[in-house]
């Protein structure tokens, strides 16, 4: 189940991750027969892999199993970045005005992948664990495991996109401000945290537990160890033949003891209670509400490590000769970026942080049930029982969980030497006031990081990259070498800017903006040589002849007055001033300049004669 969880947070962040390209660059027909392919490929990989390792161990059951859901993400990835997936998925009715329709169809598309390696992995199933299950109800349950994993991401999209449609400005300009999104996905997990668990054991088909010795030695157990619940349910967790238990809900009124029928069977009444213990030892020291603390601290520490590597990766050549190499978009590679280092990050996170505590949190649990017990042989024989039944998994290592036979050992070694309980409480309690430490460090860093943590290099570099793209797309038009020749003058790349300018009047003799920018670049360049107020000025005049607004008269009377005639400058910034909605200190300040000054080097950078009374 927690590697189901990682996998599908990974496929919601390729999802999400991105914007939606306007035209596919791969028809539609081709895209399909691909996508068809694709899907035949992964049908027989998965056959081919089962096939391979089916006299196999329990182990490498499952290690075929993972290494094929993360094939299967791949397989996702291909569809949605190379393939257009994106596209064609908010071409759904409703996409454009609730995005999660797109999301939720890609999921599904990733939960078809899934059910091919259910449907190949059945067999082998079966003849591990001893377990005759149909096709149809082996895939149902893994994927009621997986709707379950789900469904607080879709209850939250579903309230995000409906309130993004409410009309209601006021609560729109508080989910657009920095804490406005956080502060209602907190909301919504708090409130998802109490009413989920109604929803889940629904979802799973949970029944309870029939009155019988068994629910009543339970019952009295509880009471014993003072804790409340709702009720005592039976998990039919693949037609109930799996060995296990469990325990969600925060709250007493929402908590559920969870057991399946086959660890029914297979436990003696004292077993019982010692499995009910381990639970109870959850709810005891806090574990669920830790596992909300954690799930949130991996969403800021994402924050605070995704962006300087996202803007690093911006400033380097790599992200530019992978886009070359791909021949795709800027913004197409970038997703796929920002999807990996995010799943580099979620990876670590989990398999690190996550899964050391949760070993750890497992470990409070036995001892928990070793105290309530007062010896560790019930909960020892059960795990035993577990090891043998599951397919012999005793020394099956797990990256959430110690393995079996590691449990079993440290309760014996608890019993021989008690000093070793508090000894692992400490170092539990320990791990977690340094993990909050961190934890508000990155809060304070997040907070006081600078909004152009890099400066605007990496934006930069990104821009010319889309509109050189554009370029390539749309040769002939020529707003794309203007827009260049605006970008490249802001980042006082002149003579480049004064070439892409020119681009674009050859493609559009007319272009105002195109005969405006390059007119303000001759007069105002900072290199000499390409200073030229003659032809600015009769750039200047046909930007004008096509378009009178403010900054094309300015432009104007600028290249009047670099030309001497500053009559002319003061009556058209004058003009211009009078057309001006905003911005009216500007126009004074070149009407002063006008009068008081001659064109010259200084007194368009006075900070190059630093003497200089001119302003």
């Amino acid at each position: 189940m927690y590697n189901n969880l990682i996998y599908l947070l990974v496929v919601i962040l390729i999802l999400t991750t991105g914007g939606v390209p306007e035209q596919p660059q791969i028809p539609w027909l081709t895209a399909l027969l691909l996508f068809c392919a694709k899907g035949v490929l992964f049908n027989q990989l998965a056959r081919y892999f089962f096939r391979r390792n089916s006299d196999t161990t329990a182990s490498r059951y499952f290690a075929v199993e993972q290494r094929l859901s993360i094939l299967a993400i791949v397989f996702l990835g291909v569809d949605i970045f190379l393939l257009e997936g994106r596209y064609y998925l908010n071409r759904l009715p409703f996409a454009g005005e609730l995005p999660v329709i797109a999301h939720l169809a890609g999921i599904i598309l990733f939960f078809g992948y899934l059910c091919l390696i259910w449907l190949a992995a059945r067999p082998s199933y079966q003849r591990i664990f001893a377990r005759a299950l149909t096709a149809r109800s082996f895939v149902a349950a893994n994927l009621k495991i997986n709707l379950a994993i789900l469904l607080p991401w879709l209850i939250i999209s579903v309230l995000f996109d409906l309130i993004q449609l409410a009309p209601f400005p006021a609560l729109k300009d508080f989910l657009a401000s920095p804490w406005g999104e956080p502060v209602l996905m907190l909301l919504s997990l708090f409130g998802l945290i109490f009413f989920l668990p109604l929803a889940i054991v629904r979802l799973w088909g949970c029944t309870p537990l029939p009155s019988g010795p068994a629910r009543q030695r339970i019952e009295e157990f509880c009471r014993g160890q003072r804790l409340r619940f709702a009720d005592i349910l039976l998990w039919p967790l693949f037609e109930g033949r799996m060995l296990t238990a469990g325990v969600i809900g925060l709250s007493r009124r929402f908590r559920y003891l969870l057991v399946t029928p086959a660890l029914l069977e297979a436990t003696t009444p004292e077993e019982m209670e010692a499995v009910m213990a381990h639970e109870l030892g959850h709810v005891k020291h806090f574990h669920l509400q830790l596992y909300l603390f954690l799930f949130l601290g991996f969403g800021l520490l994402t924050q605070v490590g995704a962006a300087p590597l996202l803007l690093l990766l911006l400033n380097s050549n790599f992200f530019y000769q992978l886009v070359a190499l791909t021949g795709k978009s800027p913004d197409t590679i970038l997703a796929l970026a920002s999807t990996f280092i995010l799943f580099a990050l979620m990876l670590g996170y989990f398999r690190f942080i996550f899964g050391f505590f949760m070993r750890n949190f497992e470990r409070q649990a036995d001892l928990h049930a070793l105290t309530a017990m007062g010896h560790a042989s019930p909960l020892i024989r059960v795990f035993e029982k577990i090891a043998l039944l599951s397919g012999n998994i005793r020394d099956l290592p797990s990256w959430h969980h110690f393995g079996l036979g590691q449990r079993i050992d440290y309760l014996h070694g608890c019993e021989n030497n008690p000093a070793w309980i508090p000894r692992h409480h400490r170092k539990v309690h320990l791990a977690l006031l340094l993990y909050t430490a961190v934890l508000l460090t990155g809060a304070v860093v997040a907070w006081r990081m600078p909004q152009e943590l890099l400066g605007e290099a990496p934006k930069a570099r990104f821009a010319e990259a889309l509109i050189r793209q554009k370029i390539q797309e749309q040769p002939g038009n020529g707003l794309w070498f203007q827009l260049l020749g605006d970008l490249q003058y802001s980042l006082h790349q002149e003579q480049a800017a004064r070439d892409s300018y020119e681009q674009a009047l050859r493609l559009d003799p007319t272009d105002t903006e195109a005969l405006n920018n390059l007119a303000w670049l001759l007069i105002t360049a900072q290199e000499p040589m390409l200073r030229n107020p003659g032809k600015a000025l009769l750039l200047a005049q046909r930007a004008a002849a096509g378009q009178r607004t403010p900054h094309v008269l300015d432009t104007l009377a600028t290249a009047y007055w670099a030309n001497g005639n500053r009559t002319a400058a003061l009556a058209l910034e004058e003009e211009a001033l009078a057309r001006a909605g905003k911005h009216k200190d500007v126009y004074r300040g070149q009407l002063e300049k006008f009068r008081t000054s001659r064109y010259s080097s200084s007194t368009l950078f006075p900070e190059a004669e630093q003497d200089s009374d001119t302003p």
